[in-house]
């Protein structure tokens, strides 16, 4: 499978050849909701914390004897079922989200996602990115010449989550110049996840052919894993 390469203009330049393995997947829906579920599990950072009745500051001194008042029996005024008490079953912040995701999974997931992205029309493959220093300017003059590319309008119309921006290696100038986008993420080819490829409407992959190449070493890794 070929697919257009443009320029940072948005004009036309070449194509490459794209690796099957990677871009021509079948669509494993369950297999990719388990995949983001645990990526998003292994990222929750717990904040909310409640006390139980051993946490709570008080309540040692038995509220009233045990027989001979007439009342209900209770042993402390800490019990969960006491206003200023312990809560039971409430949020802890040591409670534990991980999930295990392996790394067949994780690839097989990114694979699936690109072959539908790219079926979709939402991937843009540009040559090069660069800037001489980080400037908003520049990130915006970019970003209206690649949406003048039919089927990629929403890159300069779309408030939020327009497109993540996978750069072959980190660019310093690249990622300030964006960094003030609420439409647009700059990330590394190395680090893509189905998370960021399926949260952005369109993803641009810059620098085609090393970027590719970098996406194809996963499945090669994977097969050398597996023949040992």
């Amino acid at each position: 499978m070929k697919a257009d390469i443009y320029t940072q203009e948005g004009k036309k330049n070449g194509q490459i050849e794209l690796p099957a393995a990677v871009f021509e997947s079948a669509w494993k829906a369950a297999l990719v909701h388990q995949v983001i579920v645990g990526m998003q599990a292994n990222a929750r950072t717990p904040v909310a914390h409640t006390k139980n009745r051993a946490e709570v500051r008080g309540g040692g001194k038995k509220p009233w004897k045990q027989k001979g008042l007439g009342r209900a029996r209770h042993g402390s005024s800490r019990s969960p079922i006491w206003k200023g008490g312990g809560v039971s079953f409430g949020p802890r912040n040591d409670k534990v989200f991980a999930k295990k995701i392996n790394r067949k999974m994780r690839t097989q997931a990114l694979y699936s996602v690109l072959s539908k992205k790219l079926k979709d029309g939402d991937i843009l493959f540009v040559d090069t990115l660069t800037f001489d220093a980080p400037k908003a300017a520049q990130a915006k003059s970019t970003l209206t010449a690649l949406s003048g590319i039919s089927g990629f309008e929403a890159l300069s119309t779309k408030r939020h989550n327009a497109a993540f921006v996978a750069l072959p290696e980190k660019d310093v100038n690249v990622q300030k110049s964006f960094s003030n986008f609420g439409n647009v993420k700059v990330g590394v080819t190395q680090n893509l996840n189905p998370v960021d490829a399926l949260k952005y409407k369109h993803l641009v992959i810059v620098a085609p052919e090393a970027s590719v190449k970098v996406l194809s070493d996963r499945a090669a890794v994977q097969r050398i894993n597996e023949s040992n």
